[in-house]
């Protein structure tokens, strides 16, 4: 994992048709890598956000805690901390918490897209989440916007993830489930972005000729329209 902070953003579309925007900061902090991302519904999708924060491993991207907001809550509505010197799992979700026995390291939706960024990985794998085991199958090497990726499926779910073979290895895109649709997140490729600085919007690629469906964490819901 570089040490020096990172920011992508991506265009988020259904069907061909623009759904929204999709924000990631990744950053050292104390010995740990914190990703954020930030996802705005709109156009294809019904208007929302929701806001994930995972603190990691460095070295192996185990999650150490994990955090997902939705709308203009800052109050996470869905939160889990892997404490290794306990031994436990804590889960909160609204006024509810419970535990269990941390008896192996897990990954959270985001430490494990950076997992897959990381470096190679057996044709098939399996890596633990909280809700349960997720299996990787490593797919045929694919184009984006030019780019060569390899892919990878995951299951339960069946999202698909593709990663720059060159360095630096970007999660170039991520498609994922959702209830109306697979929800492709198309990585913006114009420049390189720092954090703090605003993204431009580049035309949305269409896919190459692969299946479509999904990634692994945070999938978009259906919302209330407020």
């Amino acid at each position: 994992m570089s040490a020096v902070p990172e920011a992508f953003s991506y265009t988020l579309t259904l069907g061909g048709r623009y759904a929204g925007a999709q924000e990631w900061v990744i950053r050292p902090d104390k010995g740990q890598v914190v990703a954020r991302v930030q996802t705005d519904f709109s156009g294809a999708l019904p208007a929302g956000r929701r806001v994930q924060e995972s603190r990691m491993n460095p070295q192996t991207y185990a999650s150490a805690a994990y955090a997902e907001a939705e709308g203009q809550n800052r109050r996470p509505s869905f939160e889990t901390i892997f404490d290794e010197r306990s031994g436990l799992v804590t889960l909160r979700q609204g006024k509810d918490e419970a535990t269990q026995p941390l008896l192996t390291p897990h990954h959270d939706p985001l430490s494990l897209l950076l997992w897959l960024r990381g470096g190679e990985h057996p044709q098939d794998d399996t890596v633990r989440m909280v809700g349960g085991v997720v299996h990787i199958q490593t797919l045929p090497v694919s184009s984006v916007q030019g780019q060569a990726a390899q892919v990878y499926f995951l299951r339960p779910g069946g999202a698909y993830v593709y990663v720059e073979q060159q360095s630096p290895h970007r999660l170039l895109r991520l498609i994922q489930p959702s209830d109306f649709g697979p929800v492709e997140a198309t990585l913006n490729l114009e420049r390189p972005r720092t954090p703090g600085k605003a993204s431009d919007k580049t035309p949305n690629d269409k896919s190459t000729s692969e299946r479509r469906p999904a990634q692994p964490g945070g999938k978009p819901r259906r919302r209330n329209k407020s």
